[in-house]
């Protein structure tokens, strides 16, 4: 007589196991708690006692029975993250909720790990989040799974399932940063990195599990969608009609699809802001200096590019933030922070009452003079959010920077036409000796091909000076200090504690801009702070407000001066634990063909 537990998804048959009841079954086919993963300490009292009174009066194989029987009944419960009777819930799952969880015994990294992995697989297909998955994060979960069961968690981030966007290096995986020809799949060659990024390094020691590397726009180009000639376009979750944000629209739609707690993105202008703001989180785009850029794929490393969380709260934002900010040897522009981060991290300014007092200039002309006035319905909802600041003790002060020549100095900003080539050669170099190249030149050595990246026509690409060390560099460098005095002459003047403004001055932008261009592809989104917060090298920080008729979210943005960070992060939770705004989307499977 056959009993058969069968595993009711790919994932459990790590957790299942065939019993077979015979004559005189072999002990190994009974028992297999080990691979069921089933700690004694999470049995009910009435199951062991049946257990033992089994032991008692009848004999091995039927027990066997019993247990294929017990589990067979149960099979219902333990598809997409279920464990026996226990519903591993991932959805907007918290960094907070995983711990309290491990501390119980309700869940081990495994099982969580496993969750996130069918959830992976019932909507990726749908969606199409993901370039690549890490094929070791349930072996790094059950690693530990086994340093927790001796010392407790290794880091803040102990077993919290987390995504990184692919132009960020973890070691022995390919890093196509969106474009086919670092990919071999598309016909190009593998671009991979001896080792992890710098922020990737600082996650994997705080015990985080890399789930997977996220789409973005060839060389995180765009802005507003989120389509790469590597994994093809990523769909937003809430409205599949609307765009999911650019450039970190993959970390976006798989964060804002609870296929992780959260997410790293990067920005050069508005690349963790826009899709933050088209999905409903909290994106933080750091000071220049505040987070390490070492092995990231640039595009303008020297100045702008910055790396930051992307998540479904404050709270887990501004603690992704505390692992990876500060010094490191990989990145000299990081010690531009020493002194500057909060002595007990940035969870621990979090204040609800934080806003009282606070003075805010709102948005207006003064500051740019593309995308407004705002969209009549985004109109509406900024002045709803603006009286609801002021229900929360803050000031607000209209327009501050008209008439004080903003917008005129920041339509002078110069270019520096050697940056590129230099970031990506101090990229490239830094791929390590196995690398397959370490260089433009050795990649088109070993693909066949010409690099076009950057090149105008038949003209070379520039060389890769190092821009410190031509005049459009000097050039840059002092515009920008010209430009970021005004911005601190205007908050001083008003006496403002920062900017409250709308992430996007309309509401979420269609996938088809044009029916009878259905492959038009502008990149439109109508960022309210950006680029011009990039290049004078201030952080903002977005968080939900409320939503639109379509499902689509109304985002705030709250910017600052340099290293303003944990106020930022402090007015953002005070907003959220007034709105509780957030709402997860409801997902949907992939149509049939």
């Amino acid at each position: 007589m056959d009993w058969t537990v069968l595993p009711t998804t790919q994932q459990d048959m790590t957790r299942t196991c065939s019993i077979t009841a015979s004559s005189n079954p072999p002990f190994q086919q009974v028992v297999c708690l080990a691979r069921i993963a089933l700690p004694t300490k999470r049995l009910t009292h009435r199951f062991i006692k049946v257990g033992r009174i089994a032991f008692d009066k009848v004999s091995l194989w039927v027990v066997a029975a019993a247990v294929s029987v017990a589990v067979t009944l149960f099979a219902p419960f333990l598809s997409n993250g279920s464990i026996y009777g226990q519903d591993v819930n991932v959805t907007e799952m918290t960094v907070a909720d995983i711990q309290l969880g491990y501390e119980s015994g309700s869940f081990t990294a495994v099982e969580v790990t496993e969750a996130f992995l069918a959830r992976i697989r019932e909507f990726e297909p749908y969606y199409n989040a993901f370039i690549s998955m890490n094929p070791d994060a349930l072996a790094t979960a059950a690693e530990l799974d086994d340093i927790y069961a001796i010392q407790g968690p290794v880091g803040l981030l102990h077993g919290v399932p987390v995504v990184i966007k692919d132009n960020i290096d973890f070691g022995g995986l390919v890093t196509t940063a969106g474009w086919e020809g670092f990919s071999s799949e598309t016909g190009g060659v593998d671009m991979v990195p001896d080792d992890d990024a710098a922020v990737v390094m600082r996650l994997r020691n705080a015990g985080a599990i890399i789930l997977g590397k996220t789409n973005l726009p060839d060389f995180a180009g765009h802005g507003t969608r989120t389509t790469s000639s590597v994994a093809g376009r990523t769909i937003n979750p809430y409205n599949v009609d609307k765009v999911p944000g650019g450039s970190s629209g993959g970390t976006a739609t798989a964060v804002n699809a609870s296929f992780a707690v959260l997410g790293l993105g990067t920005e050069t202008g508005g690349s963790i802001q826009n899709p933050s703001s088209a999905q409903a989180l909290v994106g933080v785009k750091p000071t220049y200096g505040l987070v390490p850029n070492e092995g990231v794929v640039p595009l303008s490393g020297t100045y702008v590019d910055v790396v930051g969380p992307m998540a479904r709260s404050v709270r887990d934002a501004a603690l992704t933030l505390d692992v990876i900010a500060g010094t490191t040897t990989e990145d000299l522009a990081t010690f531009s922070s020493v002194g500057r981060i909060p002595d007990g991290g940035y969870q621990s300014v979090l204040d609800e009452s934080s806003l009282n007092g606070a003075r805010f200039g709102l948005v207006g002309t003064g500051w740019r003079d593309d995308y407004l006035p705002l969209d009549p319905v985004t109109e509406e909802h900024y002045q709803n959010a603006v009286e609801a600041l002021k229900g929360l003790g803050a000031e607000v002060v209209e327009d501050p920077f008209q008439g004080s020549g903003f917008v005129d100095l920041y339509d002078e900003r110069p270019s520096v036409p050697t940056q590129g080539a230099h970031d990506m050669l101090v990229y490239m170099r830094g791929l390590g000796v196995n690398a397959p190249f370490n260089s433009i030149q050795g990649w088109e050595e070993l693909s066949g091909r010409d690099y076009t990246r950057g090149r105008r026509g038949d003209r070379e690409a520039p060389a890769p000076a190092r821009p410190s060390a031509t005049e459009a560099g000097d050039a840059y460098q002092a515009w920008r200090y010209e430009i970021r005095t005004l911005f601190r002459d205007v908050l001083e003047e008003h006496e403002l504690d920062g900017l409250f403004f709308p992430q996007s001055g309309v509401p979420s932008r269609p996938v088809v801009e044009d029916p009878e261009r259905p492959d038009y592809n502008p990149n439109n989104w109508a960022e309210i702070p950006s680029n011009i917060i990039n290049d004078i090298g201030v952080p903002t920080v977005t968080v939900p407000y409320s939503f639109f008729d379509d499902g689509t979210p109304f985002v705030l943005a709250l910017i600052g001066d340099m290293w303003s960070e944990s106020d930022l992060l402090s007015w953002a939770y005070a907003i959220e634990q007034a709105t509780r705004a957030r709402k997860a989307p409801i997902l949907k499977t992939a149509p049939r063909r």
